[in-house]
């Protein structure tokens, strides 16, 4: 039995700054994993991904390191370019080529606590793919990808057709300030994430970028503070770091707030550097006691305005 099992593609990522042009791998997976090495306890986490055979040097370097690797061959591999302008909250995309989605036949056998499905694009994770791993664990999902439609090599922002039924079977769910309006049809964050509590996702993780985040559960909502980097080198796989920061703290049975501070001060650390995060549990903790930012209960609507 694994704690952490993350499912998701390891990408062909050409990411394009104002400062620099890099090639390396991607995707939710890839940042998850090279993350979550550098916490100390990984032991029993598992990375399940999907890609072609001539991109299996991204695997070999995972299993170089000690983690768990297992691998669904694919045709091809996900091949995306992200370009950022001097605001890193903003980016555009290209999608040249895409993997095999998952299928429940290719995951049944997996046993984790907490599942996470790291989606990219909207046909990764068919709707029974949710269904069936939401009953062998925790399920998070990060909405991103149910979200993007690819038509040519081109990316376009969708609603997920299936959503009222899927988030009944979330347990977590991440998404932005743009996915909780796509999802949603409101930019309120306060009744935004109260629909996707009510729609059925026990735990609302609303990620503000600069801004910090927002935790929504057991009808409770944590303002969470998004700790300052010393630079701002590269945003990509933010969002992932937030996430494997968050579960690895509620496997350990941290508090919501906890696991968001935590998380909030990993992708700070990751913010700084390009390429997946490369810290420690030591260098979070020590922005969480230095900083006087510190996690709140917001208790009404006016308490969130004040973040729009």
């Amino acid at each position: 039995m694994n704690d952490i099992c993350c499912i998701g593609h390891i990408t062909l990522d050409k990411i394009i700054t104002p400062k620099q042009t890099v090639y390396m791998p991607g995707g939710t997976s890839y940042y998850f994993s090279h993350g979550i090495y550098h916490l100390k306890d990984h032991a029993h986490y598992k990375l399940v991904t999907s890609l072609a055979s001539s991109e299996y040097q991204s695997v070999n370097e995972l299993r170089a390191k000690g983690i768990n690797v297992e691998v669904i061959p694919s045709r091809y591999t996900v091949y995306f370019e992200n370009k950022y302008g001097e605001n890193q909250n903003n980016r555009t995309q290209r999608v040249l080529a895409k993997a095999d989605p998952f299928t429940v036949e290719k995951l049944k056998h997996l046993e984790a606590r907490f599942f996470h499905l790291g989606s990219l694009l909207s046909d990764d994770f068919p709707l029974e793919v949710i269904k069936f791993m939401s009953a062998k664990g925790i399920l998070s999902v990060d909405a991103q990808g149910y979200l993007r439609e690819v038509r040519g090599e081109k990316v376009y922002p969708v609603d997920w057709e299936e959503k009222r039924e899927a988030l009944k079977y979330i347990d977590i769910l991440k998404v932005n300030e743009h996915e909780a309006a796509v999802l949603t049809g409101s930019s309120d964050y306060d009744e935004a994430v109260h629909l996707l509590h009510e729609w059925g996702v026990k735990e609302v993780l609303l990620t503000l970028g600069s801004e910090g985040s927002l935790i929504y559960a057991e009808n409770k909502l944590y303002r969470i503070p998004a700790y300052p980097p010393q630079e701002v080198v590269d945003a990509t796989g933010c969002g992932d770091t937030y996430m494997l920061g968050y579960l690895y703290m509620r496997n350990k049975g941290a508090s919501y707030a906890e696991a968001g501070t935590f998380a909030a001060a990993l992708s700070t650390i990751k913010l700084e550097k390009s390429g997946p995060f490369c810290g420690t549990e030591q260098m979070a903790s020590d922005i969480i006691k230095r900083s006087p930012l510190k996690a709140e209960r917001l208790t009404s609507v006016a308490n969130m305005l004040q973040l729009q």
